[in-house]
């Protein structure tokens, strides 16, 4: 009876938008403006999205504002995380799809987006104002073979940052590393030369941990591109080339195998958790953490201010000598799709891009970032700023649909009252994606890669490894390349090279 009543309202829906208003342009209210006749139904609009803490109440406050002002009636569906995938591939097998969808970028629903479930938006997108003004990495992050079928969840792409006790390096007299060089001689002092002042040889400039080559935060990744290494894959003239097989990435290998070997690292990074690594940062005894984030400064200022009020962070961008060059990020925690078999008249598809535009609004973003002003939020005297009031509140209301949802924090939002290193935090994520580096490979599909990626990964990140601990030479570390190679990597690196030139037509 549901999915009857459901058929019949949809049917009459995109009948009314057809007759009053037209295909050309989407209907629509609050900021975004749509056509000359504005069909005044409220969307019917399902999401399926994935459970941050305790699912909300069903119409509270927040949903009550977002609906009124995108004139829609929310049924969001809240998926467990551990679950989620498990679950969306259920629906999508079961073709028992809402109208949005929140997908992962993994290979099972990047085949969904291929197979046509979904509705190609790309060409659309010129229509609407907040999300053509989008950095176009953002939606090139999440194509599929050239095509773009859904809207990210947007994360920072240039968020890569130097997160470094600056005290230390004034007393030492150093400078943000631009050159391999310029990185020993600053992990060396700060080794060497009682950064802290107690007499003890007990400090490191940064450390290294088990997973340090995995992910999309990895350190040796980021300093070598700032040498001219390529973001994991190079592509000149359709040509690829992964970043191991690069002089950039070799030689920096060679600076931590020299900083190992010289004991300016620590000696058991092949076993280190990375949350022992941050506690290392917090009870001063390493200086520089480099996978972090621009907005990490503000957490570790936090804490050390119950332990040293003397000690002082800041941040800086990853440089090198040709300039500031960051390791850019997917910039997204999945993509917003739309079923065709849910959406299923292009008027309809139009109503739920207007949705997600308006999302990127100024009220839209302050409600998903901010919360209910004079609940969650304030707005200063100046009106310059907002002050969140009420954490915790925040966290339980608010954070499950700002998680989900589309906002950025430097997009449409009045800046949050706050330190100067969180307000420089904000800033630099905000700014770092004119430096991003990207990967060309990102959304590139390979058959041998969905069969034997991690395979693959694991023979390189063990080398590297073994490497930099000296168990191998540099004839020992080519000829680990040469096993790669035959064992599937001339396959990856031709199926890239075969899909790339299929994307760039």
């Amino acid at each position: 009876m549901k999915k009857w009543v459901a058929l019949c309202s949809a049917i009459i829906m995109a009948a009314g938008v057809v007759t009053g208003c037209g295909l050309d342009k989407p209907a629509s209210t609050g900021e975004t403006k749509g056509a000359s006749k504005v069909d005044d139904t409220p969307l019917q609009l399902s999401m399926a999205l994935q459970q941050v803490g305790e699912i909300p109440s069903k119409g509270n406050e927040f949903e009550q504002e977002l609906e009124k002002y995108t004139n829609t009636k929310l049924d969001i569906q809240w998926i467990p995380n551990a679950a989620y995938d498990e679950k969306i591939n259920v629906m999508i097998a079961s073709n028992e799809l809402p109208k949005l969808v929140r997908l992962n970028y993994v290979p099972t629903t990047i085949n969904a987006m291929k197979s046509g479930l979904f509705w190609e938006i790309g060409p659309m997108l010129k229509d609407y104002k907040n999300l053509a003004a989008l950095d176009k990495q953002y939606f090139e992050n999440v194509s599929v073979e050239g095509k773009i079928y859904g809207v990210p969840v947007l994360r920072p792409i240039g968020r890569a940052a130097i997160v470094y006790r600056k005290d230390w390096f004034d007393k030492l007299g150093l400078k943000i590393p631009k050159t391999l060089d310029d990185w020993y001689k600053v992990m060396k002092a700060i080794a060497t030369e009682d950064p802290d002042g107690n007499n003890k040889a007990d400090t490191y400039g940064t450390q290294l941990y088990k997973r340090y080559n995995e992910g999309t935060q990895p350190p040796l990744t980021r300093i070598a591109v700032t040498q001219g290494a390529p973001n994991r894959w190079a592509a000149e003239n359709g040509k690829f080339t992964p970043e191991f097989m690069t002089k950039p990435y070799v030689d920096t290998m060679k600076l931590f195998r020299k900083l190992y070997e010289e004991n300016l690292i620590n000696q058991d990074f092949a076993v280190y958790d990375l949350t022992e690594h941050d506690k290392a940062i917090d009870s001063e005894r390493v200086g520089i953490k480099l996978g972090g984030v621009a907005t990490n400064g503000r957490s570790f200022q936090d804490r050390m201010a119950k332990v040293n009020p003397k000690g002082v962070f800041d941040m800086a961008f990853f440089e090198g000598p040709n300039g500031i060059r960051q390791t850019g990020e997917p910039g997204n925690f999945g993509v917003m799709v739309i079923p065709k078999s849910s959406v299923k008249t292009e008027a309809e598809l139009k109503r739920v891009l207007t949705f997600l535009d308006q999302l990127l609004d100024s009220k839209m973003a302050t409600l998903q970032r901010r919360g209910i002003d004079g609940k969650h939020y304030k707005v200063s005297a100046d009106g310059k700023n907002t002050e969140i009031t009420d954490l915790n509140l925040f966290n339980k209301e608010i954070k499950p649909y700002r998680d989900n949802l589309i906002s950025l924090e430097t997009l449409n939002v009045l800046p949050q009252i706050d330190s100067p290193i969180g307000v420089k935090g904000n800033q630099m994520e905000g700014e770092g994606t004119q430096y991003s580096v990207s990967n060309p490979a990102l959304t590139l599909n390979s058959a041998i890669y969905s069969e034997r990626g991690k395979e693959l990964d694991q023979m390189i990140w063990d080398a590297q490894t073994k490497y930099i601990m000296g168990r191998l030479d540099d004839a020992g570390w080519k000829d680990e390349v040469e096993k790669w190679r035959k064992a599937g990597g001339d396959q990856l690196i031709k199926e890239y090279e075969q899909a790339y030139a299929k994307m760039k037509k």
